[in-house]
């Protein structure tokens, strides 16, 4: 008897199952993209020397002469031999070619705070860099080699790429020179805690310390994003990779080039999520979009128009599906253009054209500080609510709004979050002034149907959803 051949026999099997016969798709040759792109890779390292004022200063005690003390101490205390043996701090990192002539991408991390970059190059040559601007909001910095006809990358465009699509990151992990590392994208535009205005590539290849600022390639050897951050329990890679898309770092890289700043466009609002509860008290289908807590004094939005509960779901024409996708396109627009901006308001989509500012260098916030008791209430909600004193609202620099001395357990107000010491300022769109305007309202809404209600806290406004219940 004849033997019949494993991959014939899988066919046969697979015909008297019924199943059908699905093709494998062979994994991809990395090996073309790696020879193309190596010589375009760099490895970065840096010196910090030592400030004098992180050393002490040692007087020489006087000691009898001829002690056989002496030599010792002065051997010891002897400042010069003290700066021979000083160490200067030293960092390793990854960076790639941008510009034949010499232009160099990387993290603003790797480089900073540094009095000395290195650059080596694939054959081992190295430069001294310097450092052409560093931006830390988006942690790209640009550095420039005195060299000619070096390897440049192409870019490629991030927006096209798609969750699980195949992409490899080559860099110098804990200083091993062009190591190759390969996964699939993960997630696009997520938003870290430390950065706002980054909407990052999140991937599964093996990025470590020493990756930092090295490309992330397409299979076509384009270059899509910069390997810049890990999250990590054990300071390794545990398999969550976030890069810096290369349309966000090539124009930053230009303003840096121009003119060694870099300049962020300005709504003026402070957003937050959108949840299911507050989606359905909004008349939305589906939650989405950033929700407006607070509209800035003296800015494009106040001056556009914008209210407080706008729902804002597209900017210029790019919809917005999470709160933390906002600050990426308004930071992204050009300052002094007019932005499209879509709202839903009093459960309609409103389009508003706002002139895009430019980001201040900081904007502060009230801190809250609890009123004594004056008049209180209690309310249906489940909570006792007194008017807010004169000196109050001039120290939360709000206009209106009760403040809140008491939450039952188990009420509707517990369940929604609603804390001792909120400012109530507004509830389903109306604005409350006085303990006469809360009872009108709260008396007004209906039972089993969310409503939202916007606070004020020490951190600054949130709306919460409440859902009031039959009395």
């Amino acid at each position: 008897m004849k033997l019949i051949s494993r991959h014939i026999y899988q066919t046969i099997i697979v015909i008297l199952l019924g199943m059908p016969l699905v093709a494998q798709a062979a994994l991809p040759d990395f090996t073309v993209i790696v020879d193309q792109a190596k010589d375009s890779v760099v490895n970065i390292s840096t010196k910090t020397r030592a400030k004098p004022s992180e050393h002490k200063e040692y007087n020489i005690p006087e000691l009898p002469e001829g002690s056989p003390f002496g030599e010792l101490f002065e051997k010891f205390f002897n400042r010069d031999d003290l700066e021979r043996r000083r160490r200067d701090a030293q960092s390793l990192g990854s960076g790639f070619i941008i510009s034949d002539d010499g232009y160099i991408l990387t993290n603003h991390h790797v480089i900073s705070g540094a009095d000395e970059v290195i650059v080596r190059m694939s054959n081992r040559k190295e430069y001294v860099a310097r450092i052409v601007g560093s931006d830390e909001a988006s942690d790209v910095a640009v550095l420039k080699v005195d060299a000619d006809d070096l390897p440049v990358l192409k870019f490629g465009d991030s927006d096209e790429i798609k969750v699980g699509e195949w992409v490899l990151a080559i860099g110098s992990p804990f200083g091993f020179d062009h190591s190759v590392t390969a996964g699939i994208v993960s997630a696009k535009g997520r938003s870290l805690p430390s950065d706002n205005y980054v909407p990052f590539i999140q991937t599964d290849v093996a990025i470590n310390p020493g990756n930092s600022g090295g490309p992330l390639f397409n299979l076509d050897g384009e270059v899509i994003g910069i390997n810049s951050q890990i999250y990590s329990r054990t300071g390794g890679f545990m398999g969550l990779s976030f890069a810096i898309p290369i349309e966000m770092a090539v124009d930053v890289a230009s303003q840096l080039k121009e003119t060694g700043t870099v300049s962020r466009g300005w709504l003026g609002v402070l957003i937050q999520e959108v949840t299911r509860e507050l989606a359905e008290s909004f008349g939305m289908e589906n939650p989405h979009g950033a929700l407006v807590a607070k509209v800035l004094d003296d800015s494009p939005a106040a001056a556009a128009g914008l209210e407080v509960g706008d729902v804002i779901i597209e900017f210029n024409g790019k919809k917005v599906m999470r709160s933390s996708g906002l600050p990426p396109l308004v930071g992204r627009a050009k300052v002094g253009q007019k932005a499209s901006v879509t709202v839903i308001r009093n459960k309609k989509r409103r389009n508003i054209g706002v002139q895009i500012a430019e980001l201040p260098g900081a904007i502060t916030q009230a801190a809250y500080n609890p009123e004594d008791d004056v008049m209180k209430e209690e309310s249906a909600l489940g909570m006792k609510v007194e008017e807010l004193s004169s000196d109050a609202r001039k120290r939360l620099k709000i206009s209106s709004g009760v403040q809140v001395v008491e939450v039952d357990a188990a009420s509707p107000a517990s369940d929604a979050g609603i804390l001792k010491g909120d400012v109530i300022t507004m509830i389903d769109n109306r604005e409350i002034d006085s303990i006469n305007d809360f009872e009108v309202v709260t008396d007004e809404l209906k039972s089993g149907k969310s409503v939202a209600l916007l606070v004020q806290r020490r951190a600054g406004p949130v709306f919460l959803a409440i859902r009031p219940e039959d009395s």
